[in-house]
């Protein structure tokens, strides 16, 4: 299992996966906003998004809790 962070404070914008999705490495599961800038995140491994920690329009910190992958 691997926890996916957010990488910096912002804004969830969009998000690309729902819970149970099987996603690939390096796959955009979802984007954030910040300081006007999209920031896509991507997915550390190949694997099943068990869960989503946020929905969009979600305000978050650095190291928030995005998503978990197994």
């Amino acid at each position: 299992m691997a926890d996916i962070l957010a990488p910096m404070s912002g804004n969830i914008w969009k998000i690309l996966v729902k819970e149970g999705d099987e996603v690939t490495s390096d796959q955009e599961i979802l984007i954030m906003e910040a300081m006007k800038m999209e920031i896509p995140v991507t997915a550390p491994a190949n694997g099943r998004l068990a869960s989503l920690a946020v929905k969009e329009g979600d305000p978050v910190e650095a190291d928030t809790l995005l998503a978990v992958l197994e």
